[in-house]
C-alpha cells in the first residue's frame, strides 16, 4: 500500500544514526511516553486498561504524541509493549495493577516449544495501524521508530511468564535442553524480524531491538542464545521504507556493556549502551563502525535541574568531541537514557534534561578543534 507522509523538517536524529554530522546532539528517551507525564494518566484512565490503551490506535497515536508536544525532542518512539508478539502467539496476555505483564501459558516443555510459530501478523494489525496513524499525526515534525523486545529478552517472558528476579525456569530451560531454547529463539528470531518489517512498511522510520535482559546471561550464554539471534533478526530486516527511504536499525542489550567488542559486528547502525559504559571507551571500540546512543543514569532526572544539567554535560563530553565534517561520516551520539526513564520522574527536569543536551551539543561544535 503506497502511504503519503510529511516531509520530514527535523532529521538530526537519522543523520545522527547515519554516522552524519548534525548542528547539536539529538535526544530522545526511552518510555518516554508514559506514566511520568499527568496527560498520560488521563489518556490510561479513559482507556481503562493498559492493553486498551495499547491495542487502540487513536490512544496509541495520543499517547506517542504528548511528549513530542511537550519537549523539543528528535524523535518520537512507538506507543506499545515489547509483549505483543508473545501474545499473538497465543499465550494469553494480561497486565493485572501492580503486577505487570503475565502470561496464561508460559513456555516450560518440548511440547510448549513445538506448538510456537510465527503469528499471522494480521493478530497485530492494531500495531501497524497506529504506526501510520502516528506517523501521520507527526506531521514530519521528527522521525517515529518502531522497536520490538529481542528473541531472547521475549523468551524470557514467555517462559517465566512474567517479570523475574532470577530467571530461573528460562535459564533452566537454556541449560538443561539448549535444544529446545534454540528452538525457540529461532522461532522468535522470525516472528520479530516479520514485526518489524510490517512497521517499517507501515511507516516507522527506524527501527530498534530491545535486548533489554541480555545482561542477566553468563559470557559465552550471551553470545550463543542472545547476540546471534538479534543477528538472526537484523539480517532479515527490510534496509528502507516502501518509498525507498534507507531504515537505520539500533540494538540496545542493557548491561552488555562487556560485549561491545562482540556487538560491534552485528549488522545495525547503531548501539545502545546503559549507563555503566564510558561513551569514550565505547566510542573507542565501535565509534568507527556505529554510532551510539546513551547513557545517563535515568535516576539522575530526580535531581535538581541544575545538576541534571551538569551531568548531561558531562556524559556529552564522555562522548567526546562530536563529528562535524558534513563530507564524511564520523563517530556520532544520540542522546539517551541507559534505560527506561522513571514513572516517578518530575516532567520539568526532563525538560532540564532536553535543553541543557541541545545546548552543550551545540556548544561543543561551534568550539575550536
Amino acid at each position: 500500500m503506497n502511504r503519503a507522509f510529511a516531509p520530514l523538517a527535523n532529521d538530526r536524529f537519522l543523520r545522527a544514526c547515519w554516522r552524519q554530522a548534525t548542528d547539536t546532539t539529538p535526544i530522545w528517551l526511552m518510555r518516554q511516553a508514559g506514566r511520568y507525564l499527568p496527560e498520560y494518566r488521563a489518556t490510561r484512565a479513559r482507556a481503562g486498561s493498559f492493553m486498551g490503551l495499547a491495542t487502540n490506535v487513536d490512544f496509541s497515536t495520543e499517547v506517542t504524541l504528548q511528549p513530542i508536544e511537550r519537549y523539543p525532542l528528535d524523535a518520537a518512539i512507538l506507543f506499545s509493549d515489547i509483549l505483543t508478539v508473545p501474545d499473538a502467539m497465543g499465550l494469553g496476555l494480561t497486565f493485572a495493577e501492580g503486577e505487570g505483564p503475565c502470561f496464561a501459558k508460559p513456555v516450560r516443555s518440548a511440547t510448549d516449544v513445538a506448538q510456537l510459530a510465527v503469528p499471522d501478523m494480521d493478530k497485530l494489525r492494531y500495531v501497524f495501524d497506529a504506526v501510520t496513524s502516528i506517523r501521520r499525526a507527526l506531521g514530519g515534525r521528527v522521525p517515529l521508530i518502531g522497536f520490538s523486545g529481542s528473541p531472547w529478552t521475549l523468551a524470557c517472558y514467555m517462559v517465566e511468564g512474567r517479570g523475574s528476579q532470577d530467571y530461573r525456569h528460562v535459564k533452566t530451560l537454556m541449560y538443561a535442553r539448549p535444544d529446545l531454547m534454540h528452538q525457540l529463539l529461532t522461532v522468535n528470531a522470525a516472528a520479530v524480524a516479520a514485526y518489524l518489517n510490517a512497521q517499517i512498511a507501515a511507516g516507522a522510520q527506524a527501527v530498534m531491538v530491545f535486548d533489554s535482559w541480555g545482561g542477566v546471561l553468563a559470557d559465552g550464554a550471551f553470545q550463543a542464545f542472545s547476540l546471534a539471534y538479534t543477528q538472526q533478526v537484523l539480517r532479515q530486516l527490510a534496509r528502507s521504507a516502501p518509498d525507498g527511504t534507507p531504515v537505520p536499525r539500533i540494538v540496545f542489550t542493557k548491561g552488555g556493556g562487556l560485549w561491545l567488542g562482540d556487538m560491534r559486528a552485528l549488522d545495525c547502525e547503531v548501539l545502545g549502551v546503559d549507563w555503566t559504559v564510558n561513551l569514550g571507551r565505547a566510542r573507542a571500540q565501535v565509534g568507527d563502525v556505529k554510532a551510539l546512543q546513551g547513557n545517563i543514569d535515568p535516576n539522575v532526572l530526580f535531581a535538581p535541574p541544575a545538576v541534571i544539567a551538569e551531568q548531561a554535560r558531562a556524559a556529552l563530553e564522555s562522548f567526546g568531541a562530536p563529528h562535524t565534517d558534513g563530507t564524511r561520516t564520523g563517530p556520532t551520539q544520540i542522546f539517551n537514557l541507559g534505560h527506561g526513564i522513571s514513572q516517578h520522574t518530575p516532567p520539568e527536569h526532563v525538560t532540564a534534561l532536553v535543553e541543557a543536551v541541545h545546548a552543550h551539543g551545540r556548544r561543543m561544535r561551534q568550539s575550536p578543534p
